[in-house]
């Protein structure tokens, strides 16, 4: 059974930093793309982080050079440093599988490809 489970959300004051961590098992971890995503303004979901198979990355505008997606194949362990937070950054953090390797456009900015979700993890940021 594939399964995601997410971890690390919490409490923080504006400036500060937390690590989002999100375990994967049932299934080869390694191959697919991965992110992060949250429920967006108008809309059901925005994508915060991807990372594909190889390693590349993609990030939703505001959350370049704060926030950093990785992955640990041999932990089956996904994660996402978020660094300098900012109370707009506040919300429930899901992160999700993709169907391949590598993330569509329209994935990274939805979510649309992404087969599996975890339940999320909740990161209020305080001003």
């Amino acid at each position: 059974q594939v399964q995601l489970v997410a971890s690390g959300g919490g409490s923080v004051q504006a400036g500060g930093s937390l690590r989002l961590s999100c375990k994967g098992s049932g299934y080869s971890f390694h191959w697919y793309c991965m992110g992060w995503f949250r429920p967006g303004l108008g809309k059901e979901r925005e994508g915060i982080a991807t990372i594909n198979q190889d390693l590349t990355t993609t990030y939703e505008d505001s959350v370049k050079g704060r926030f950093v997606i990785s992955r640990d194949n041999d932990k089956n362990m996904l994660y996402l440093d978020m660094n300098d937070l900012k109370p707009e950054d506040s919300g429930t953090y899901y992160c999700a599988r993709d169907w391949s390797r590598a993330c569509a456009m329209e994935t990274q900015r939805t979510g649309a490809g992404m087969t599996t979700w975890g339940k999320g993890t909740l990161v209020t940021v305080s001003s």
